[in-house]
């Protein structure tokens, strides 16, 4: 298939054949996370398990910062390649690289001598305090591998090749389960041994994805030599791009730019960070805070005791899982949507819009009818049938209540990767953070006095509003103006 089949086939289609890799990668990264839990909750214990679910809250911080770096720089990358301006495309790629490998040693280093002080402020059970340091420690050291396979599939989404991380992550996630059975269920290391699985798994993924990436980089030809040489009028328009496509040329914007618009490839570019940064800023941000509202949300179910943190911990896995195809249409939306804009069609991006509303209307009521079948045995898959009442029950009732409502998130995904494909940030990351405190807020302040179940009560109060919010911005078309 063509590489720009983002911006000339039907949008249905095109959204489609994009998202379903980033569905089926992203429900195997799921995968070896769900493994950790079950192995180590099967074959060491509920405490072990305990100690699984309270690192997650931790580690899934700086899994956003990473997952929204990548995603917010790749918006930058999608836009050049709508434009066919591949040198400045290869620029932004590389300055993506060399800061984010920067930021996961820096974060990786602060994490490993921080992470006590962290599972003792989120209230982590005494028994399972012990058995999460050992599991961060190991997760830390692999920070760097994580943070650049991440940055490295939403560069390869940027140039519209879904399907290459689809490869790494199947890779991946098959390893890491093979490794847990081994580590845990036939050494006996315990949840170092899962923790070891996933840092070896993540390492070997991230090496090959990256040699693949720069061979697959290698093949665009940088259109504004070939231009510039042949004294024809290159460019990029930057902040001032007018989201107009001149025809047969790299530029965004439909006026002519003179010779010196063209920027030949440096590795590292303080401009291009800066246009990165407005979009990869407000992308971390939303991502990070979500998490450390989650972080939050997991002290207050950690005061309930380990019996149920376990409960608690095998819904969010298969919560997890849950949302996946909602977050592959957001992520998928953000790439249509740059791309689009700067291919200077932006009524492609409405009807990409109503199309990725129907695929979440399909996946929500998939979603729901196979909870509500299901949701026993898949939250007995982590704890097991001999498991305590409490876990048990907790895990049931919090997916249960959940089921009903992924329509919302669905729907605020899908609104939000077009605002932030569109660099519509403000908004964006003021919905978001309303979410955020909708949840945090109520959890914390309900919680203690009525119950642990207004901790799952909370998450559609957020979902509703980040929804309305989102959709009230793009329904007023500011959104069409890029960059």
């Amino acid at each position: 298939m063509k590489s720009d089949y983002l911006t000339s086939k039907p949008a249905f289609y095109a959204l489609f054949v994009f998202s379903l890799p980033i569905i089926i990668g992203n429900l195997f990264q799921q995968l070896y996370t769900m493994v950790d839990s079950a192995v180590v909750g099967r074959f060491v214990g509920e405490q072990a398990l305990a100690a699984v679910g309270a690192s997650y809250s931790l580690t899934v911080v700086f899994i956003c910062v990473a997952i929204g770096g990548g995603v917010g720089s790749s918006v930058i990358v999608s836009k050049y390649f709508g434009a066919r301006n591949f040198s400045a495309m290869k620029t932004a790629v590389s300055t993506a690289f060399l800061t984010f490998l920067g930021i996961s040693v820096f974060l990786g280093a602060v994490g490993i001598v921080i992470n006590r002080p962290l599972l003792v402020l989120l209230k982590t059970p005494s028994d399972a305090l012990d058995m999460a340091l050992v599991y961060l420690r190991i997760y830390f050291l692999g920070l760097p591998f994580l943070f650049m396979y991440n940055v490295i599939s939403s560069m390869f989404n940027a140039i519209g090749n879904s399907r290459i991380p689809l490869v790494f992550l199947i890779f991946s996630s098959l390893l890491n389960v093979a490794l847990d059975f081994l580590f845990v269920a036939v050494f006996k290391t315990g949840v170092a041994g899962a923790a070891w699985a996933t840092l070896i798994a993540q390492g070997l993924s991230c090496v090959l994805s990256f040699a693949v990436f720069m061979r697959t980089l290698g093949k665009f030809k940088d259109l504004g030599d070939e231009d510039a040489a042949a004294g024809k009028d290159v460019g990029f328009c930057g902040e001032n791009s007018c989201g107009s496509a001149r025809s047969g040329g790299a530029s965004f914007c439909g006026g002519r730019l003179s010779r010196g618009g063209y920027r030949k490839f440096r590795f590292f570019d303080g401009r291009e960070l800066s246009s990165m940064a407005k979009i990869a800023i407000p992308s971390i941000l939303q991502q990070s805070t979500v998490s450390i509202g989650m972080m939050l949300v997991q002290s207050v179910v950690n005061s309930f005791g380990s019996e149920a943190l376990a409960g608690y911990s095998a819904f969010s896995r298969i919560a997890s899982i849950a949302i996946v195809p909602m977050a592959a249409l957001n992520n998928s939306m953000s790439s249509y949507t740059a791309q689009n804009i700067g291919a200077g069609k932006p009524e492609r991006v409405v009807k990409g819009y109503r199309a990725a509303n129907l695929m979440v209307a399909f996946f929500a009521v998939t979603l729901c009818l196979c909870i509500e079948i299901f949701y026993r045995p898949l939250i007995s898959l982590f704890i097991g049938d001999s498991g305590s009442e409490t876990a048990l029950r907790t895990g049931q009732a919090a997916l249960r209540f959940e089921g009903f409502f992924y329509c919302w998130i669905g729907f605020k995904m899908a609104c939000d990767g077009l605002l932030r494909g569109a660099g519509d940030m403000k908004v964006f990351t003021l919905a978001n953070l309303i979410n955020l405190s909708i949840r945090v807020v109520v959890s914390v302040v309900c919680a203690p006095r009525f119950g642990i179940e207004w901790v799952w009560y909370s998450v559609p109060m957020g979902w509703f509003m980040n929804f309305v919010i989102s959709f009230a911005e793009y329904r007023t078309g500011k959104w069409k103006k890029g960059l």
